[in-house]
């Protein structure tokens, strides 16, 4: 295989001089690796607006890396590859035959034609080609020319394939083509096929310059200009083939298609003109129809010169296009954090109301109803008790001797009635933490598609127990808490009296003595509790001790109510785990200023990927007053070639 004499500076920004390219092609190499790594870490979970887009954009970046811009900087001095690509029906086929003077690849009635691309090369070429160095995810079969005037076999040209077979290159030695240059007939951008739309698409962009074909009838159709406006972003050298044109109005519909080009950024661009006239009985165009492109085409693979311009300009075109998708890509992910944050502040604030709901039932007195409250004054002796506060606290000590040399009720009920309002208002306040963030991720883009097909409105089934554990860990804690209070022997004689669970459910009772929550009688019954517990406590610890337990213990059921609403929560947070971190983001959007510097200053007038440079109708509509007017064609006359 043979090389260029001269050295070439594919890739290097304009003005590099020839003997820096292989440092520059080795500094764009491990810039342009480090993002293809980054590429492959990129996450967009959240269905948000863009995001789609914006994925997208990141397959065809990691494609086009892979296809070709890292293949390309790697060989510098392999051949260029002109595509051939246009509509449906346009004609790609047929010029290509033409362009080599005998079938090789079908061309047809039957939609759609160009199933399996094949790539037209220089016999001496071959080795460029057969290896994954281009297009790596496209398998290689080697094709065979026929005899003058018999097309290919159609087991050999891609003719009814089968369906696997888009997948497969079809490369053929061709003698008529120059060396340094390879033509590759892509399917129809438009085409009705998804799989050849995509072929078509990676094939574009695998491209060092394209060969685009339209027709007189066509040239103003939305698709292709579609990807004649990703040929002004990137740059990339555009050669337009306009076909089948009628003759008399063959510089009519020239100079209206190229003020549309220069209206939309590609007014460098060449233009053929192939006029329509009959085929012959092989489907071959007349052998001088093509003659200007087939000129073209040589004089730049004749010279090493020229061909490492136009691969320098695509390649150049190609990573400015990659910074702008990077820096896109890392607003994509600041985007997706920001929506994944407003989701964590729905669950925050619905599951802080519900922390807010346990604990205000803790601190204003409202667990001291109804079956607490009996079980305590059973405990403490009779309701009679309560109403001799009334004639003075002085005599509590001696009351309290009384009933405790009778037969109260055991702490164990008092404990048990706590842990079973405490429990009830536990699951109550998670099930409508779990509802409420549920229907808030329901209402945000964002989050309806986390939450399909889940039920997390409701709360585990193993979430009741695993309440009940934390309660019975907390009264625990609090007896031992209060054997190491009590560990003094003055203290443990007062302690032995009462008990250490009857002291535990005591302060229990202090912890939650409040009247917020308490209305009328319950106000005088619940404020007397807490009065009889606190003293009861401090005639045993004193006041200091009993207010330093009270907050531990309070502390220490936070804490647990903290951690179980906590883990609930997490079922929605950890739905969000796919998002990245910024520093993660950062380090893609480094890469953005030294994609730059390797680019170079775009062309004049070009605007970023996907917009149209001259401030048109991106779908490619035709501005009012442009156009050929009638079809100068005529059904009649309008025979479609692939």
């Amino acid at each position: 295989m043979s090389t260029p004499s001269t050295p070439s500076t594919a890739g290097a920004p304009d003005g590099e001089r020839p003997a820096d390219a292989p440092r520059v092609a080795a500094e764009a190499v491990d810039v342009l690796g480090r993002l293809r790594a980054e590429l492959d870490l990129v996450s967009l979970p959240l269905a948000i607006d863009g995001a789609a887009r914006a994925e997208a954009q990141r397959r065809a970046a990691a494609d086009q890396l892979d296809d070709y811009v890292l293949p390309r900087y790697r060989s510098l001095d392999a051949p260029l590859l002109a595509v051939v690509g246009g509509s449906t029906g346009a004609g790609k086929s047929t010029l290509v035959n033409a362009l080599v003077g005998y079938p090789v690849t079908r061309a047809g009635a039957i939609r759609p034609t160009t199933r399996q691309p094949i790539l037209l090369h220089h016999p001496g070429d071959v080795e460029w080609f057969t290896t994954a160095r281009v297009l790596p995810g496209l398998s290689r079969t080697t094709g065979h020319r026929a005899g003058a005037g018999g097309p290919v076999p159609a087991d050999r040209a891609g003719v009814d394939p089968d369906p696997a077979a888009t997948e497969t290159l079809v490369l053929v030695g061709e003698p008529w083509l120059p060396a340094g240059l390879a033509v590759l007939d892509a399917p129809d951008i438009d085409s009705i096929a998804d799989e050849n739309r995509r072929l078509a698409a990676q094939l574009l962009s695998a491209a060092d310059l394209w060969i685009f074909v339209t027709t007189a009838n066509r040239y103003a159709d939305a698709v292709p200009w579609e990807v004649l406006l990703d040929a002004a972003a990137r740059d990339i050298t555009v050669a337009v083939v306009l076909d089948r044109v009628p003759p008399g109005v063959e510089e009519e519909v020239a100079a209206d298609l190229r003020a549309l080009l220069g209206r939309r950024g590609l007014g460098g661009a060449e233009l053929f003109v192939v006029a329509e006239s009959p085929l012959d009985e092989d489907g071959m165009l007349p052998a001088d129809a093509v003659r200007p492109l087939q000129d073209w085409l040589a004089s730049i693979a004749a010279d090493a010169g020229s061909r490492s311009a136009v691969a320098r300009r695509t390649l150049n075109g190609v990573v400015r296009q990659l910074a702008a998708r990077t820096e896109s890509l890392a607003e994509a992910e600041d985007d997706q954090r920001r929506a994944a944050a407003r989701l964590a502040d729905d669950v925050a604030s619905a599951y802080g109301q519900a922390r807010q709901g346990v604990l205000s039932a803790t601190h204003d007195g409202t667990l001291l109803r109804g079956e607490v409250l009996s079980r305590w004054q059973d405990f403490v002796g009779t309701g009679e008790f309560f109403r001799s506060l009334e004639s003075g606290i002085g005599r509590l000590r001696d009351r309290l001797t009384a009933f405790l040399t009778g037969r109260p009720a055991p702490p164990e009920e008092v404990g048990t009635a706590i842990e079973t309002g405490l429990h009830a208002v536990l699951v109550e306040q998670a099930a409508a933490a779990a509802e409420e963030s549920e229907q808030r991720w329901r209402q945000d883009a964002a989050g309806r598609g986390l939450v399909e097909g889940r039920d997390l409105s409701r709360v585990p089934e193993d979430f009741p127990d695993r309440a009940a554990g934390q309660i019975r860990d907390w009264q625990q804690d609090l007896i031992r808490l209060i054997e190491a209070e009590g560990a003094g022997k003055r203290t443990a004689a007062r302690l032995s009296a009462l008990g250490v669970n009857g002291v535990a459910v005591t302060l229990m009772i202090v912890s939650f003595a409040s009247t917020g929550g308490l209305l009328g009688i319950e106000v005088g019954i619940a404020g007397g509790t807490a009065v009889v517990a606190q003293k009861l406590l401090e005639s045993i610890f004193g006041e200091d001790a009993v207010r330093r337990l009270a907050r531990r213990s309070q502390a220490d059921l936070a804490a647990r109510v903290d951690a179980l609403l906590d883990e609930d929560a997490r079922r929605f947070t950890d739905l969000l785990e796919g998002v990245r971190p910024a520093e993660d983001t950062a380090r893609l959007r480094a890469l953005v200023p030294s994609l730059r510097r390797l680019a170079g200053p775009g062309p004049a007038g070009v605007g970023p990927a996907g917009t149209d440079p001259a401030g048109t109708d991106p779908a490619g509509t035709r501005p009012e007053g442009t156009g050929p007017g009638p079809d100068p064609v005529g059904p009649e006359r309008r025979g479609e070639r692939a």
